[in-house]
Order: structure tokens, then sequence, then C-alpha cells
């Protein structure tokens, strides 16, 4: 039993199940034991693989149209450049480095993360060394003033909650012991009120997931654009309308059991973006229609640049490169299950990419 499995358990005994949200929190922001706090977790030594460090092309393009859309607004200057979640601060570095064609683009930018990881802070801290980042624990905790913000891979780690649909309302997933080990069980069924407007498309058995932080951070996103102008990129796995259990665990690059090795392995769930889509028009904002990440990027070039790469790779490298194409926007691969949506002020251009 892992430390964090000791110190659950003994929360459990004490008060009772935990709910899933609960438990997904304490196994990744734990400030000792915590999944975060413990690791770099990404790469080929770490658990998963993200977008900006299977290719350059990815943090390159996504530069490009932060670029394209800071010009589309007036070249704002300064202006808040902001990343959610930077995972090693490769994705910024991409991102930087592109958008150094833009004349006055890279001046005006003001880098924040944030970033609740002191070891990844740290790392993040390396990788971007001259650009003076400052970090936030929170989106609330950032400045105001004209907001251009990425989020790849940040809202499918946010704790979720999990609803089984029965005859009586809605059952909760929650965490308890059996024989002194963590197993999932399920409250009573009760009435949800979040869910009211899910009876008409679930039946008896569905599971229905619920991100409690997500539309707040959407909303509050949504309210800095509107306010001051600017607009938001948010890329990450999931779906338009929660339906089905997605919560998983990864450890070394392969699904493990989340009960196991709480601390050890990566949790997360997919993306629920219809639930995005309404926290940025709560906020007042103007959200893009839900796009496949491998229509999005070929809508911003990433064939042509590839091509451009391509042609000084040989052998292995070049081998490298193309399964890297192929990983970021084929169906079968990312290009499919990866979605991109946007945020931008109402009335203001639309956003390059995205479908208005």
């Amino acid at each position: 039993m892992t430390p964090l499995a000791a110190a659950l358990a003994a929360r459990i005994a004490g008060s009772g199940p935990l709910t899933l949200a609960e438990f997904m929190a304490d196994c990744l922001t734990h400030p000792v034991h915590g999944y975060y706090a413990t690791r770099d977790p990404l790469g080929r030594r770490g658990d998963f693989t993200t977008a900006p460090e299977i290719s350059q092309m990815f943090g390159e393009l996504i530069g490009l149209w932060l670029a394209q859309v800071w010009l589309d607004r007036g070249s704002p200057a300064p202006f808040i450049l902001a990343e959610l979640g930077p995972g090693r601060g490769t994705l910024m570095a991409d991102i930087l480095r592109a958008i150094r064609i833009v004349p006055g683009m890279a001046a005006a930018a003001r880098i924040h993360l944030v970033e609740t990881s002191p070891n990844l802070r740290r790392i993040q801290g390396e990788i971007l060394s001259g650009h003076e980042p400052v970090w936030h624990d929170r989106v609330a905790d950032l400045p105001d003033g004209p907001l251009f913000l990425v989020a790849n891979e940040f809202f499918d780690a946010l704790p979720i909650r999990q609803f089984v649909r029965a005859a009586e309302g809605w059952a909760e997933r929650q965490v308890g012991l059996a024989d002194g080990r963590l197993v999932f069980g399920l409250a009573p069924p009760l009435p949800v009120a979040a869910l009211d407007g899910r009876l008409a498309d679930t039946r008896p058995g569905d599971v229905v997931e619920l991100c409690p932080p997500l539309p707040a951070i959407a909303a509050d996103i949504a309210r800095r654009i509107t306010a001051w102008g600017g607009a938001a990129l948010v890329v990450d796995y999931g779906d338009w309308r929660s339906l089905g259990d997605t919560f998983q665990a990864l450890r070394g690059h392969a699904f493990a059991d989340p009960l196991a090795e709480p601390g050890l392995a990566d949790l997360t769930a997919h993306v629920d973006f219809e639930a995005l889509a309404a926290g940025f028009a709560l906020g007042g904002g103007t959200p893009s229609r839900m796009t496949p990440q491998g229509t999005f990027l070929t809508r911003l070039g990433i064939a042509a640049r590839a091509d451009r790469l391509a042609a000084s790779l040989t052998g292995e490298a070049l081998a490298a490169h193309q399964a890297a194409l192929r990983r970021l926007t084929h169906p079968d691969e990312m290009g499919n299950l990866f979605k991109a949506i946007g945020c931008r002020a109402p009335g203001s251009p639309d956003l390059p990419g995205l479908d208005p």
C-alpha cells in the first residue's frame, strides 16, 4: 500500500467513502504524496506523452494561430500569454519561437503559467529561462489585461464525479474500503439537479460524468476575454456531452488500476466539450464549435510544415517525423480522439481553424 493509499484508507475509515472527485484531487495534487508533486510525468521515462512532446509542429502551429488571432484583434500590447497546465514548458517554448516572426508580438507578451506542481514549475523555469514566466495556482489569479490563453490536456486532469442512472435517480460512484483495500462502490440513488436534463438521453445503468471545477474556470476565462479582449484555445481528449465511464489511470504508458497504487499513476477522464462551451457562454464569451484535432491542425497547415521539415531528414529521423504527423492528425490516433474549441469576445473576428 502506497503512503497515499494508507492516508486515504484512514480518511475513509474515519469519515466514510470519498467521491471520485475527492479521490482524484488527492491522488493528483496531494502536497506530499500526490502524482504531480513527486515526478515529471511526461516523455518516455514518464507515464504519458502529450502533443507538444510528440513534435515541434504542434506548438509551432499553435504559436502561429495565436499570432493570427493577436493581429486580428489589433495587436494589443502588452498582453497576457497564458497556458494552463504547461507540462514541461515545451508547448510554450515552441509558441514563443514561432511568434518571433511577428513584429512586436514577442516583446509585448507577458508569460503567465497556471501550474500547481513545484516539480513541474522547476522544469518549466529551466526550459523557459530568459522569458521570465510568472506562475499562478489558479486561473482566477491571472492579472487583468488582453488574454491569449492555451490549455492543452489541462481539463482532462480536473476531478470528476460519476453518476450511474437508476430508476430512483442517480447513484454516485464512491471510493470506499473492503477488507482494508480501496474499492469502488455506489451511494444510494438520489435526484441530482445538475443531471435533470440528462434523463431524456440516458437509460438505467448509463454513466454520466460531471467535472465540478470546469464551468467556473471556463466562465472566468470568458469573462476576462470579454472584458479585456483576446481569445482562448482548448485542446483535449473527449467529446460533446458526457456519456459512459471514461475514468482511467496511466502508468508507464499503459492502463493501470486506478485504486492499486494511488499517487503513482496519472488519473484522467474525457472532457465534456458541451460543458466547456456552456461555461464560455456563461462568462459572456462566444464559443466556437468543437473541431477534431486532426482537422484543426490540417486547416492550420500542418502538412506543409511537415513537408518543409521532412526535406532535411532521412532514414530513422524521417520515419519518426512521419509517424509523429500521423499520430497528431490521423483519425485512428489523436486526430479524432482529441478535440479543439475556442472562445472569443462577442463580435470579435472568428478564430482560425475552428468553425464559428
